[in-house]
C-alpha cells in the first residue's frame, strides 16, 4: 500500500519528475504524457459515477466505473515503470496490466451488449448526462491509446496496455449505450441532414 505524508516533495520544480525506479524525466516526456492522459480518463469516469449513483438500473455501472478506475491506476503505475529486457514478459512481479483485466472488459462489453438495440447509424456523443460524460471519457481514452501507441515505437512496453486502452474506448462507448436506456435515447447521425 502507498502511504502519501507530505504531498509535495518541491522535485518537480524544475520541470522534472521521476519515473517508478527513479529515473528522472521532463515532465513534457511522452511517457508522463501517456500516463497523464489515463489520468485525465480516470477524473473523467469520476464525474460520469456522479450521474449514475443512487440510480438502482444503472447501479451495475457505478460498480463497473469504480473498478475501471482502479485499473487506470494499475495502468499508470504500469507506463511509469519502463520495461528493461528482463521484464519483456507480463508475468512479472511489477504492477503491470494482465489479460484478466482484459478478459474482464470483453465479457461487460459482450454482456451489455447483448441487451442493447441495434446500431443502424453512427451516433452523436451525448444523451444522459452519465452516457456524456462517458463519450467525452471515450474521446480521451483515445488519445491516451495514440500517446501510448507513439510510446510503444520508441520504448519497450507492456503490450497489454495498448490492447486494455483499445478495450476500453470500446467498454466506454458500449456503457454510454446502455445508459442511453439500452440505445434507444442514442442520438443517431443523419448523414447530410443540414445541407
Amino acid at each position: 500500500m502507498v502511504t502519501l505524508d507530505k504531498i509535495y516533495t518541491r522535485g518537480g520544480d524544475d520541470g522534472e519528475t521521476s519515473l517508478v525506479g527513479g529515473v528522472r524525466v521532463p515532465k513534457h516526456d511522452l511517457r508522463i504524457a501517456a500516463f497523464g492522459t489515463v489520468d485525465e480518463t480516470n477524473a473523467l469516469l469520476g464525474v460520469a459515477r456522479l450521474h449514475v449513483k443512487g440510480d438502482e438500473e444503472t447501479g451495475v455501472a457505478d460498480m463497473i466505473l469504480g473498478r475501471i478506475q482502479n485499473d487506470l491506476f494499475d495502468l499508470g503505475a504500469d507506463l511509469a515503470r519502463p520495461l528493461d529486457d528482463s521484464q519483456k514478459n507480463t508475468e512479472s512481479k511489477e504492477m503491470r496490466i494482465t489479460q484478466g483485466q482484459i478478459d474482464r472488459l470483453e465479457g461487460e462489453i459482450d454482456d451489455l451488449n447483448k441487451i442493447l438495440s441495434p446500431l443502424t447509424s453512427f451516433i452523436l456523443p451525448g444523451g444522459t448526462a452519465a452516457a456524456s460524460h462517458l463519450h467525452v471519457a471515450r474521446t480521451v481514452t483515445r488519445r491516451a491509446e495514440r500517446l501510448t501507441t507513439e510510446l510503444a515505437g520508441r520504448e519497450g512496453l507492456n503490450p497489454l496496455v495498448l490492447i486494455y486502452l483499445n478495450r476500453l474506448s470500446d467498454h466506454l462507448f458500449v456503457l454510454a449505450r446502455y445508459l442511453n436506456d439500452n440505445g434507444k435515447s442514442d442520438i443517431l447521425w443523419q448523414p447530410g441532414d443540414n445541407r
